[in-house]
């Protein structure tokens, strides 16, 4: 029989607690997103996350370890080969990631790659290089307004990503491309995790914004997932935010796109007033691409502050029988060198106003024991090749 009738796992992009032992290998050393995000404020106001116990995982200069946590705390390792959103994702719901996504950072995609994409699209590419996404809008926008040509530029992530202005390049035709590039970067020299369609208005620099309408083209999950097992099952599985592009839609039952991490609570707000029975899987992505990737430890602070104030909503509507999980996906430390994902420890918070007790956890060594605590929640067996040992026993 069910536990719990409604499961809330909600991904704050990129919000680690520590290095994991092998992050030296990952060229990360002494890495620490929240820590050090909490270094770097003068406040930093948590009151809903210290009740869960997120102090508890790490040191934090202006908040104490919650002494009575209103549900129990651990630590995750990731045992995939990898620091990015698709590697982290995948693996809560079961698979592990033997072979990281291939990344173009320091070169730029190959001449041949470009040379294919020109073709199939008709259009010149400019850029194609490492960048931020306001950065190359402000150098090649009004080139690629005034020529036609297509921007198409990476980062430290697995990604192709290409930028459209929506009036002059349109949305259609900058799908068009985006799945042209995405047909292209299947090829296993150039497999990305993702194509980017980044949507833009404006006419002249310093006027440009970046839309709402990104579309990811992501790689299917290597193999069925809890997801799969549990839309299979019959339930609910709510995605919220960029989990339908991650999961390439296998497993979903029912999507919802976010404008931002803000409106991404408010969806899940609004998801926790109706009836369902199963999954909400919600990904929150601005503290890892606004603040994390251009090192802002202030901004990364006050989008945490911003969450809080809205998980106080959250926790005040959820139900005897609900179970939420708040976790992360990797590190982003906005104070490290670089712009990269950095490779973290992620928390694990979890509780239900039907807990009995409360407190920590041994550290777990795999994402995937999210997965597992779901399925094994609805009664579901997890599909074979999975990895992951459920937590639910656990959860009194």
């Amino acid at each position: 029989m069910k536990k719990y009738q409604r499961v809330f796992v909600v991904v704050m992009d990129s919000l680690g607690v520590g290095a994991m032992a092998d992050s030296e290998e990952f060229g990360d050393v002494g890495v620490n997103t929240l820590g050090h995000i909490s270094e770097s404020v003068e406040t930093f106001a948590i009151p809903h996350l210290k009740k869960l116990g997120l102090a508890n995982l790490c040191a934090l200069k202006q908040v104490e370890p919650e002494a009575a946590p209103l549900g129990y705390h651990t630590k995750l390792s990731e045992k995939s080969r990898g620091k990015d959103t698709m590697t982290g994702h995948w693996e809560m719901m079961g698979l592990r990631v033997t072979t990281p996504f291939k990344t173009f950072t320091e070169t730029g995609f190959p001449p041949e790659l470009i040379r294919e994409l020109e073709a199939r699209t008709g259009r010149k590419v400019i850029g194609n290089k490492s960048a931020s996404g306001t950065e190359i809008l402000d150098e090649l926008a009004e080139e690629e307004i005034a020529t036609g040509h297509m921007i198409v530029y990476t980062s430290a992530d697995s990604v192709l990503q290409i930028c459209g202005n929506e009036e002059t390049f349109g949305l259609d035709e900058l799908y068009r491309c985006c799945g042209i590039a995405r047909e292209i970067t299947m090829k296993d020299e150039w497999k990305v995790g993702r194509v980017i369609a980044r949507p833009y208005v404006g006419k002249k620099r310093g006027e440009f914004v970046r839309t709402s309408n990104r579309h990811d083209y992501a790689l299917k999950p290597s193999g069925r997932t809890a997801l799969n097992a549990l839309k299979e099952a019959g339930l609910d599985v709510i995605s919220i935010g960029k989990i339908q592009d991650i999961f390439d839609g296998e497993g979903i039952t029912k999507a919802i796109r976010s404008q931002s991490s803000v409106h991404g609570m408010e969806q899940t707000i609004q998801t926790a007033k109706e009836t369902f029975c199963g999954l909400c899987f919600v990904n929150l992505v601005d503290f890892d691409a606004l603040w994390g990737h251009r090192r802002d430890p202030l901004g990364y602070a006050q989008e945490i502050e911003k969450f809080d104030k809205n998980l106080g909503v959250l926790l005040g509507l959820l139900r005897e029988d609900d179970l939420l999980i708040i976790t992360a996906d990797h590190g982003n430390d906005p104070t490290y060198r670089g712009t990269d994902h950095t490779r973290e420890k992620v928390p694990f918070l979890a509780y239900s106003p039907s807990m009995k007790a409360h407190g920590a956890l041994p550290e777990a060594d795999t994402f995937a024991v999210i997965g597992a605590t779901v399925a094994d929640n609805f009664e579901v067996p997890m599909p074979e090749h999975t990895i992951g040992t459920s937590l639910l026993e656990q959860l009194r």
